[in-house]
C-alpha cells in the first residue's frame, strides 16, 4: 500500500468518526458547565446568619405608632446596633417611653438595653429605672405613681408588665419595698414581690 492510498483512507475514517467525536466533546463540555455554573433554577441554600450587625445608629429615636397613627412607644439612644439573626437592637444608654390605650405613660431607662424588633419588649441592664406616671385625667383609676429601680428590667409595653429575676426597688408613693425577684402586672394593677420582700409604708394622714 502506497503512502497516498494510506492517507486518502485514514482520512476517510477519521470523517467517519468526526461526528461521534465532536458529540463526546460537547458532552463532556456541557457536563463540566453544568457543574461549573450556579444553579439558577433551584433556590439557594440559606447560609446562616451570624451575631452581627447589618446597621448602626448614633444619637438615634425610633417611633412606632399604631394603625390609626397614634404613638405607641419611642426608643432613644446614644449608639445602637441591630442583629439581624435575633431581630434585635442592642442600645447603649436607652431611653423608653411608651403610651398606652389608656394613655397611660411608662417611661425606662439604663446605661445599656436589648429591644425586640418591634420595640414592644426591652430589657434593661445597670441602673435600670422603669417609672409607670399617676394616672391623669378624667375617668382615670387614682393610682399612685409606680417606680421600679434595679440592675435589670425587662418591661413588656404591650402586656403592661413589668419584672426582673434580680433584686428590686419598689417606689409606689411615698411607699417602699425591695425584693429579690418581682412580676408586676399593670392590667390587674397587681405586683408578685419574690423571695426576701422589705416593705416601708408611709402613714396617711386623714
Amino acid at each position: 500500500m502506497n503512502r497516498g492510498h494510506w492517507w486518502r483512507r485514514s482520512r476517510e475514517r477519521l470523517f467517519a468518526w468526526l461526528p461521534a467525536l465532536l458529540m463526546a466533546a460537547f458532552a463532556l463540555a456541557t457536563g463540566w458547565l453544568v457543574r461549573s455554573m450556579p444553579d439558577f433554577g433551584l433556590p439557594a441554600q440559606e447560609r446562616p446568619l451570624l451575631h452581627e450587625p447589618d446597621y448602626q445608629m448614633r444619637r438615634f429615636s425610633l417611633r412606632s405608632f399604631d394603625a390609626e397613627g397614634r404613638f405607641k412607644s419611642e426608643i432613644q439612644g446614644v449608639e445602637g446596633q441591630h442583629f439581624p439573626d435575633t431581630d434585635t437592637l442592642e442600645v447603649r444608654q436607652p431611653r423608653m417611653r411608651a403610651v398606652d390605650e389608656q394613655g397611660q405613660v411608662t417611661v425606662g431607662r439604663a446605661e445599656r438595653g436589648i429591644a425586640n424588633g418591634d420595640g414592644s419588649e426591652i430589657r434593661l441592664y445597670e441602673q435600670a429605672r422603669v417609672v409607670r406616671e399617676a394616672p391623669s385625667g378624667a375617668g382615670s383609676r387614682a393610682s399612685p405613681r409606680l417606680e421600679f429601680r434595679g440592675d435589670y428590667l425587662y418591661a413588656q409595653t404591650r402586656l403592661r408588665r413589668v419584672s426582673s429575676d434580680q433584686p428590686v426597688e419598689l417606689l409606689r408613693g411615698s411607699d417602699r419595698f425591695t425584693a429579690n425577684a418581682f412580676d408586676y402586672d399593670d392590667r390587674e394593677r397587681v405586683a408578685n414581690l419574690r423571695g426576701q420582700v422589705r416593705g416601708v409604708i408611709q402613714s396617711r394622714v386623714r
